[in-house]
């Protein structure tokens, strides 16, 4: 089973964030690597997001994993394109734009975001950007669903909330949006998660 973020119907890369003392590690794989611009936009607007609960993450291939110990860890995989080049202006649904396993009622450390879904979902509005500025919104678009996953495993919950990083089904304009957070129910259920992280002994990366 998965938990899966819905669309809404309203319309050579940057490098590993090694923070050993970070209480959530992110063992990654991208189906195609990003470039600079979007991994570093992926990674500051998630670092931004999750900022207000406390969380700070450390990046490593999946390549790594197994190698360090950490409080929490989850494994990460971006499918197609996490790229923000050659874009077209057609626009469509393009099925859930990630998705959190879950085996027996249990909510596991494994999560996948659909890169090649969001540029379908959002090329159109980024093509009316300027072209110096697509790849740092698409990358935060990226950002945007990852936060949305991580929620629901850090915080061991299936539920939505009605706006916000959480909420069920995005629009475009909240992806492309300068700024989306979590709402303050929300980041207090991510922040008692990371007070619950710092009295946790480390575990070995799996």
């Amino acid at each position: 089973m998965t938990l899966c973020l819905a669309l809404g119907v309203l319309p050579a890369f940057g490098g590993w964030r090694d923070n050993p003392n970070a209480p959530v590690t992110l063992y990654t794989e991208f189906q195609q690597q990003p470039p600079d611009s979007v991994l570093d936009a992926i990674q500051d607007e998630l670092d931004l997001i999750m900022a207000p609960a406390g969380l700070h993450f450390g990046w490593f291939p999946l390549s790594q994993a197994g190698s360090r110990v950490s409080a929490q860890l989850a494994v990460v995989h971006f499918k197609g394109e996490c790229d923000a080049e050659e874009l077209t202006p057609d626009g469509g649904y393009p099925g859930p734009l990630g998705w959190t396993h879950i085996s027996d009622g249990e909510i596991l450390p494994f999560i996948d975001v659909n890169c090649a879904g969001v540029r379908i979902f959002v090329q159109r509005d980024l093509l009316a950007m300027p072209a110096a500025t697509r790849e740092g919104a698409f990358g935060r678009a990226i950002a945007r669903i990852l936060a949305h996953e991580l929620y629901h495993l850090l915080a061991n919950t299936r539920s939505h909330a009605g706006k916000g990083v959480a909420r069920a089904y995005y629009s475009v304009t909240d992806l492309l949006a300068q700024t989306l957070q979590f709402g303050r129910k929300e980041s207090d259920a991510l922040r008692s998660k990371t007070a619950h992280l710092s009295l946790q002994p480390p575990v070995q990366g799996q």
